[in-house]
């Protein structure tokens, strides 16, 4: 008698007595197939006979059906900046099949969006993965983008940045007017408050006018003299560079 448990130990493992006593592997589903009595189980005869007999998902009388869940897909999302200021839906295709997808709130790029059973369908019946879907947002022409601040350049003609000026500038809200003051310099930034990209918290990141002083670049004559006569007038010598 023990050497014929030791035969059958040696054959199956150290579940040999029964199929009843069998813990399938972590991640596999086991479901008894429709009209299967406990008693048609037996002892691992349908185990193997799925493992070995015929593929996953299989399912006839007295069987035992093999799920797995289906595999997680990764895709990637182009946004554009104006989808992160207005948010709403986006559809796109991964893997032959259209999703949709809901733009959150405070969405940036490097986020990761999760689509609960949006992957692949899990063999044999089983449950489908999720889809990960990773955030890049393209390029704006105007727009940078700062974590929830927006820069936009703000060209200045010389004689703005010196005295100061009203400008207008485009927002994502809108034309805006500007104030200038007086002694602005190149790559200086004037902010404008709650007019960035929306947070996940409800508020706005904010906008940054960022100074670009533009010189002419073909100056009239009488331009030109305006500024020979600025050069003599100046107090700072004429031939150093200024200091910054």
């Amino acid at each position: 008698y023990r050497i014929e448990k030791r035969a059958r130990y040696d054959a199956l493992g150290e579940h040999w007595k029964g199929g009843m006593d069998f813990t399938p592997p972590p991640g596999t589903a086991w479901t008894r197939a429709p009209g299967a009595a406990a008693e048609d189980f037996g002892p691992f005869s349908e185990f193997f006979a799925a493992l070995f007999g015929r593929p996953a998902g299989d399912r006839r009388r007295g069987g035992v059906r093999v799920t797995f869940p289906g595999s997680d897909v990764v895709a990637e999302l182009p946004v554009t900046v104006d989808e992160l200021l207005r948010g709403g839906r986006r559809r796109l295709v991964v893997n032959g099949r259209t999703v949709e997808v809901e733009l959150p709130r405070g969405v940036r790029d490097g986020t990761v969006l999760r689509l609960p059973g949006q992957g692949e369908p899990g063999p044999g019946g089983g449950p489908p993965g999720d889809l990960y879907l990773h955030v890049r947002v393209l390029p704006h022409p105007r727009y940078r983008v700062v974590g929830d601040d927006l820069e936009v350049d703000l060209p200045l003609w010389p004689w703005q940045a010196v005295l100061g000026a009203d400008v207008t500038l485009e927002t994502p809200d809108g034309p805006v007017t500007l104030k200038v003051p007086p002694g602005t310099q190149t790559g200086g930034r004037l902010r404008l408050r709650g007019r960035g990209l929306p947070r996940a918290d409800g508020g706005r990141g904010d906008l940054y006018a960022v100074v670009r002083v533009v010189i002419p670049e073909r100056p009239s004559p009488a331009e030109r003299a305006a500024w020979e006569e600025l050069r003599r007038r100046a107090t700072a010598p004429a031939d150093r560079p200024a200091e910054v």
